[in-house]
């Protein structure tokens, strides 16, 4: 169905796993790398596209999907996650770790399974758009099914 965008690493664990998903294109732009700029191209509602952080705790690196125009709250997702405290790794780390690169990270397929949580905002939700793995390409999903697939937690991370 899908395998035209294959060179997506996200997208062919989804055509294994029989989940049916969506490629969206918006043009990558470094000098305007914002939730905005993916907003304004992709023509879906803000608070159904999810951008993908990577972070460490004391227990370990983690990764955490919240709506593209909102920030993360490290306390709540901490605590969520049962960590002291987390933070944000280095960019430059972020290929090491992933596999994937800055504007193009997805929860789909990284280089190792880690634990993963969702802004329960993501309830709200019948359809997500996120990185399909390659700057420049979202791959819309439906959100119970990827949450299943993922094996992700949802909790309240996001600033209030």
């Amino acid at each position: 169905v899908n395998s035209a965008k294959n060179n997506l690493d996200g997208t062919r664990l989804l055509d294994q796993a029989k989940i049916d998903y969506e490629i969206k294109e918006y043009e990558y732009d470094e000098d305007h790398l914002s939730g905005e700029h993916i907003v304004a191209q992709v023509e879906i509602p803000a608070k159904d596209i999810f951008k993908t952080l990577v972070l460490k705790g004391n227990r370990g690196f983690l990764v955490c999907c919240i709506p593209v125009l909102e920030e993360i709250d490290l306390k709540k997702l901490a605590k969520l996650s049962n960590n002291k405290s987390v933070a944000m790794i280095h960019m430059k780390d972020l290929l090491a770790t992933t596999g994937y690169i800055r504007g193009g990270c997805s929860p789909v397929g990284m280089k190792k399974k880690f634990d993963t949580y969702f802004d329960c905002s993501i309830n709200e939700c019948d359809k997500i758009a996120l990185s399909a793995g390659k700057r420049g390409y979202q791959m819309i999903v439906e959100a119970k099914q990827l949450l299943a697939y993922l094996d992700a937690v949802v909790g309240d991370v996001i600033r209030r």
